[in-house]
């Protein structure tokens, strides 16, 4: 029983160990004065066009991630449980589709088989070119995806 303790807990500090080398913190921003990053757009299409759409109908190809921010695009093809990022402002600029979003308001936790969703927040149609500011911490979701949409998302650390 002691060995297969002790084998168990060598497997798990391994296995540990492994992971915590696989998830490097993301790398500083660049400084100021540096060159822009760049990705052509080609790149950008073919990474979305590969990537795994989850079960919530949402695939993601990301762009770059620093410790100061994370661009990414998504593609939605259903709407999906209301959420909110504490600490991190969000853009999105609408590539294509179009739907509705709510945002502001009271984020009200799924339950009986709902996801989440919002309450008393404001409902805006959007189409292909509309951009959201979303602040950190509020509640925002897609609360119908009309048309399959895409959009750059462009998250960065809130000033304290």
């Amino acid at each position: 029983m002691m060995m297969k303790f002790a084998m168990t807990t060598v497997a798990i500090l391994i296995g540990s160990t492994a992971f915590a080398q696989t998830q490097a913190p993301p790398a500083p921003a660049p400084a100021p004065g540096s060159p822009a990053i760049f990705k052509p757009a080609a790149d950008l299409a073919a990474v979305l066009a590969n990537a795994n759409v989850n079960a919530g109908g949402m695939s993601s190809s990301n762009v770059t991630t620093t410790d100061q921010y994370r661009v990414s695009v998504v593609k939605r093809d259903k709407a999906a449980g209301a959420l909110a990022h504490p600490g991190n402002t969000e853009l999105l600029y609408i590539v294509d589709g179009e739907g509705t979003m709510v945002t502001g308001g009271k984020l009200i936790a799924a339950a009986n088989g709902k996801p989440a969703s919002i309450n008393e927040g404001v409902s805006q149609r959007f189409v292909k070119g509309d951009v959201f500011i979303v602040p950190a911490g509020s509640p925002h979701w897609f609360s119908a995806i009309d048309k399959p949409v895409t959009y750059l998302e462009v998250r960065w650390l809130a000033p304290k």
